[in-house]
């Protein structure tokens, strides 16, 4: 069984757990709950299933019947704060107590450096812009980003991005991207990435000031249907490719953008058959 620091999701950890002793022992979800001070005999199973949640004293008395201490209890309770947070913000303050739990005892958590990333607009600005700025100071770059930025800042970037291994410090002092990919796929980088999409939508607003050289806005309201819907998004996937595509050839870069593709509804599901909102 992988050690708990390679989890996310505190039912995965469970359920194997669980398999785990079923294949060394006659274990059963019966004597998982009874260990874990549980009366109903499938409660383990339920809390696995998603269908209940794990209260405080739960937690505790789970983490225990597994053999939890010390630091893997400590991140036990916040995989469970992680898993069961009502709110995107509640989940992101978990999930940096897992990576700080993580950090003290020197394992690194799957994707952690991915969901640093994308906690601030800084870091992919940062990483784009250091290279176009040879021998540049913080300060320097820091005057070139249109919203208001410290040196501080952009200094904490580049340590982030050269220790993650996102940017290469070369011998000169200056700066080259990595080989390394960014991307978005796990649960913990998505939630990340929320946070991320909406910085640069308020980043988005100031930007209508400037000259319309210098930016494209443009937009249409329109009624769909979901099979609708699905086309258009494979539409705008398919033109995010080539955008990137045209980018990646460019051997002339003068300024960082960001490209915002937005599609999202703007009111509730229309019952079918009256106008009555789902």
């Amino acid at each position: 069984m992988k050690p708990i620091i390679e989890y996310s999701d505190f039912r995965q950890y469970m359920r194997d757990y669980y398999e785990d002793r079923k294949r060394r022992s006659a274990f059963s979800w019966r004597e998982f709950s009874k260990i874990s001070g549980f009366s109903s005999c499938s409660y383990m199973k339920v809390v696995c299933d998603g269908k209940s949640k794990l209260s405080k004293i739960g937690i505790e008395r789970v983490g225990t019947a597994m053999g939890l201490a010390g630091f893997e209890m400590e991140y036990f309770r916040a995989m469970v704060r992680y898993g069961q947070a009502d709110s995107a913000e509640a989940k992101k303050d978990a999930y940096r107590k897992m990576l700080a739990v993580a950090k003290v005892h020197k394992v690194r958590v799957l994707e952690g450096d991915l969901f640093a990333f994308y906690d601030s607009w800084r870091n992919p600005v940062v990483r784009e812009l250091a290279p176009l700025m040879p021998g540049a100071t913080p300060g320097e770059m820091a005057k070139l980003c249109y919203t208001e930025t410290s040196a501080q800042e952009v200094r904490d970037a580049l340590d982030f991005l050269t220790k993650s291994g996102l940017l290469k410090k070369e011998a000169d002092g200056t700066f080259a991207q990595s080989e390394i990919s960014v991307t978005g796929t796990p649960d913990a980088t998505r939630l990340a990435m929320r946070g991320m999409h909406r910085q640069m939508a308020a980043l988005a607003t100031p930007a209508l000031e400037l000259p319309k050289e210098e930016r494209n806005f443009s937009g249409v309201t329109m009624g769909i249907s979901k099979e609708s819907y699905g086309r258009i998004v494979d539409i705008l996937d398919e033109c995010r490719k080539k955008i990137i595509a045209v980018a990646a050839e460019d051997k002339s870069i003068e300024q960082v953008y960001r490209l915002n593709l937005q599609l999202f509804p703007l009111t509730k599901k229309v019952k079918e058959g009256n106008n009555e909102l789902a």
